[in-house]
């Protein structure tokens, strides 16, 4: 991408060029491995791809660094593909339009794939050098990450050789992580009966949009506004006022389980003569939700018209009582704030995703806590819910959490690196209430000691996604220093 042939360093956004020209959704990154494993085969790397489908690339070490211990980089190869409603984007096949706006590389209408591109990017132009002086270096490139971490989940023991592991996968120059949230998908699922209109009946729309989103975990907190939780509260409200003259049609929300929901749309068919009152109830509605989300979400917008298309059945007065107040009942957001990490989350759930048509319904909530107790509590409380509503539940994708621990050598060696060339302290030592591949990785590899770092990225999985230029090259400077300095083993 000719965009990114002025910045420095050039090896790193080379690569990440590549992976911008790349469709890499989660679950379809075979094309990206394939062009990454030719690559490292023709530089003479040593290349496997494990069942899972992960790349393993080796590099061996340099001249006088063969006693040091061995280096993996770990990062993932998909990435988030969120869009706003009106772009026509296929993430499947179009190249990601990104620009430069001041300090920053952005994609304005779409997720830039920074998280984890940027990570692979800075592991790939680590392995291309060839004036680094570095111990023995694997690179592991996961899949899947996304959308439940079956790479990681799916690598087996015994693949990989080094001892000490740095994952490129968190958003904040100047901060070491150590620790993360482990998880769990809870996945609803429903049938309801359909019923045929009464006479009179018109179709209409109600769409809630405009809202920031961002990444489930490391945004929770912000208390932005979910899409889906506005809409039904919305539905339920005019349920409250109007009986069974409000007919529900169709629901959907939301597009990423580890994404705020952005937007949410429902179709509704009521008597034509209350379409001037369901209106006027609505725009108080606008009004009152931009008032709640003032200073958050300052774009939130509540619409209602007219519907094109005709629907001659709706879903049933019972079940969509029933429905509806189970989605308004269910949890999102921050549960605990951790007790032991001041200022982190330590419980959260995410109401990511549901669609409800042709007399089916399906609802994703992702939970997440620094306690493995946490996870599970919370997803059986949301299974309890569901449940009392005649849905069915099934959690999936259960990953642990990373617990920290501040004795490690590797962070205090970056510890070390960072104040000799950025900084007069140290870096702010954190916990991240994500789900990092690294916990699953330390469950299968106990041996590793891990340390995770990354650039600047904000709004990591929601259109306007954006990377920091010069904390990349940062990012870079620092890589290449710690593998350098790695001591030799005792």
């Amino acid at each position: 991408m000719p965009l990114l042939d002025q910045l420095e360093p050039a090896a790193v956004w080379r690569h990440f060029s590549t992976l911008l020209n790349t469709p890499r959704p989660s679950k379809h990154e075979d094309a990206l491995r394939d062009t990454l494993r030719t690559w490292a085969d023709a530089r003479g790397f040593a290349t496997m791809v494990d069942r899972a489908g992960n790349l393993i690339i080796r590099k061996p070490a340099t001249a006088g660094m063969e006693n040091r211990p061995g280096v993996i980089l770990q990062g993932h190869l998909d990435m988030v593909c969120q869009k706003n409603h009106a772009t026509t984007h296929d993430f499947q096949r179009d190249p990601i339009q990104a620009e430069l706006q001041g300090d920053w590389l952005v994609a304005p209408n779409t997720t830039l794939g920074a998280d984890n591109g940027i990570g692979v990017a800075l592991a790939l132009a680590l392995l291309e050098s060839t004036d680094l002086p570095h111990p023995p270096l694997e690179v592991l490139l996961t899949v899947d990450e996304e959308a439940g971490m079956g790479g990681a989940l799916g690598l087996e023991p015994g693949l990989l050789q080094g001892s000490l592991m740095i994952n490129i996968d968190t958003e904040e120059w100047g901060e070491f992580y150590l620790g993360c949230a482990g998880g769990v998908d809870v996945n609803v699922s429903f049938r309801y009966t359909s019923e045929a209109l009464p006479s009179g009946f018109a179709n209409y729309e109600i769409d809630v949009g405009g809202l920031r989103g961002g990444h489930s975990g490391v945004d929770i907190h912000l208390e932005r506004g979910n899409a889906i939780k506005i809409l039904v509260r919305l539905l339920r409200s005019l349920e409250g006022r109007f009986g069974n003259d409000i007919r529900l049609v169709e629901l959907e929300g939301g597009s990423a389980r580890n994404a705020l929901a952005r937007e949410a749309r429902a179709r509704i068919a009521l008597p034509r003569e209350l379409a001037e009152r369901v209106a006027s109830r609505i725009e108080d509605f606008d009004v009152l939700v931009r008032g709640e989300l003032a200073g958050v979400d300052e774009g939130v917008s509540v619409r209602f018209g007219p519907e094109d298309g005709i629907a001659h059945s709706a879903m049933s007065g019972a079940d969509q009582r029933n429905i509806l107040a189970a989605l308004h009942a269910a949890p999102h957001g921050v549960r605990r704030m951790s007790q032991r990490v001041a200022g982190v989350v330590e419980t959260s759930n995410n109401l990511g995703v549901v669609k409800i048509s042709d007399g089916t319904g399906f609802a994703n909530l992702m939970v997440r806590s620094l306690l493995d107790s946490g996870v599970q509590a919370l997803a059986a409380e949301i299974e309890s819910l569901f449940s009392l509503a005649g849905a069915a539940v099934q959690t999936e994708g259960a990953y642990p959490g990373w617990a920290p621990n501040p004795d490690s050598d590797l962070l205090k060696l970056f510890q070390q690196v960072y104040q000799r060339g950025f900084a007069s302290g140290p870096a702010a030592v954190k916990v991240i209430h994500a789900g990092l591949e690294c916990g699953i990785l330390k469950s299968k590899y106990p041996q590793l000691d891990i340390v995770s770092f990354g650039p600047d990225i904000r709004g990591a999985h929601a259109p306007g996604e954006r990377v920091n230029i010069e904390s990349v090259a940062k990012c870079w400077k620092l890589l290449c220093a710690v593998v350098a300095a790695i001591p030799a083993e005792r």
